[in-house]
């Protein structure tokens, strides 16, 4: 039967991805087979479950055209020798969604950020794939990744659910999960306070894993762009795994330093795109199966239907539906959704640069003219900035189509934002300055 079998897995690698045969069906081997059952081996129980829930359906499909009859297809976890690992009776898990890791070096891991909460669709498999391979140390040599998506598609969760796989099966790996910005700070306060070789011999010498978040926002930044590159070299020549993320590719990344930039784009580069209806709707199940929710299906097929920007969107419909529901003691239906969904699309659409220009412009005590003049008085640069900052994050307009809305390039606008953020953390009255126009915009008072 291991012949028939060789021969299922040459049928199934032409209706796969490459990269999906190489990570879930190549490593399934044959164990055994009786009159109407073949058994086989999977390398762990999450391998197991992927394929129980993406494949097994191919394959038996396969087996059924190749034998002529319908045949029942069991899988098991086995280790290399063929026997049975106690995985199989659910004693051994291949991660620990509940498990509260604590990376050694930036930000807490989101507890749900894990493979096994991901929802893979035609949108994510090979970023999924690749990430989980990168995490694993199979089926690639590769040791850098780079993640690509807009705001909101999940490239954080994949990023994440890399630190945790890797700190559940080797605790004593050193990950450092960090934002581009954080890492700039750090080396900001390192050079203030004569610790710079301390910074270096963290990030060189003492760091296995680093995931690099939001590497856009190095645009810009010279000196950090420098130290980073350096850093990578360091890293990348010692095989240490990196993963970085972004909403931009390398090559789009504005006042990038072409040594770093050669050094992000060294790896795969992996798109994450926007959901199809079934994936929402598979992202839906999931999430309220996870809250302990109860959404009827036609609910949720409305709610996959109308929200359709991104996973954040979806999740933020699901959280305002079950709020609704429960402050006001009504069921969840259609109707209901109806509501929750209108406010966020009218939320969405009433929102635009142009009414975000004249609320600033309003409290700054200027011009529409002035704004996207050329000017570079302060008293014009800081309200431009601003603008800017909130056309980005209330609208979903490109930051090419946000820079041509004030006269300006996509890496002015990004560098605008960049300027706003660090503000906010740095200047309490900028701080209420921006809070305050956010509830004007999302009170619809402009």
């Amino acid at each position: 039967m291991k012949v028939v079998w060789d021969d299922i897995k040459s049928i199934v690698k032409t209706r796969l991805p490459s990269h999906s045969y190489r990570m879930w069906i190549d490593p399934i081997q044959c164990l055994d087979s009786k009159e109407n059952q073949l058994v086989l081996s999977c390398p762990n129980s999450f391998s197991k479950r992927r394929v129980l829930d993406n494949y097994a359906q191919i394959i038996e499909e396969e087996l059924e055209n190749a034998s002529g009859h319908a045949l029942k297809v069991k899988f098991k976890v086995s280790d290399n020798t063929g026997r049975v690992q106690l995985a199989e009776n659910n004693h051994q898990q291949l991660s620990l969604p509940n498990l509260n890791l604590r990376p050694h070096s930036g930000r807490h891991l989101r507890k749900d950020f894990t493979f096994d909460d991901f929802v893979v669709g035609g949108n994510s498999d090979l970023a999924y794939s690749a990430s989980l391979s990168l995490a694993s140390g199979r089926g690639t040599q590769q040791s850098t990744l780079f993640l690509l998506s807009a705001t909101g598609m999940g490239k954080s969760h994949l990023t994440q659910a890399v630190g945790r796989h890797i700190l559940t099966e080797h605790p004593s790996k050193r990950v450092y999960y960090i934002t581009a910005e954080d890492f700039t700070n750090e080396m900001v306060q390192a050079f203030r306070h004569d610790n710079i070789d301390r910074f270096k011999e963290k990030y060189r010498s003492q760091c296995d894993v680093l995931l690099l978040e939001d590497v856009q926002f190095l645009s810009g930044k010279e000196r950090t762009q420098i130290e980073l590159a350096l850093t990578l070299d360091t890293l990348i020549d010692s095989g240490r795994k990196i993963i970085f993320s972004s909403s931009y590719p390398p090559t789009e990344i504005p006042k990038l330093k072409s040594e770093l930039r050669s050094r992000l784009a060294c790896g795969l580069i992996s798109t994450i795109e926007k959901p199809d209806f079934n994936t929402r709707v598979r992202i839906l199940k999931k999430k309220v199966r996870r809250n302990g929710y109860r959404f009827p299906d036609d609910v949720i097929m409305y709610l996959a239907g109308e929200l359709t920007e991104n996973v954040r969107q979806l999740e933020g419909g699901m959280i305002g539906v079950a709020a609704k529901s429960s402050l006001l003691g009504s069921t969840i239906d259609v109707h209901l959704a109806e509501t929750v969904v209108k406010t966020i699309v009218r939320r969405g659409k009433s929102i635009t640069i142009d009414a975000i220009k004249k609320l600033v412009c309003r409290h700054h005590h200027i011009s529409e003219a002035d704004l996207v003049s050329r000017s570079r008085k302060k008293s014009i640069v800081k309200p431009r900035q601003l603008a800017i900052f909130l056309a980005r994050k209330y609208t979903d307009q490109s930051l090419q189509a946000i820079g041509r809305s004030f006269n300006r390039y996509h890496a002015t606008a990004l560098h605008a934002i960049a300027c706003v953020k660090k503000g906010i953390r740095e200047d309490s009255q900028l701080r209420r300055r921006v809070e305050f126009l956010c509830e004007k915009l999302e009170a619809g008072k402009f």
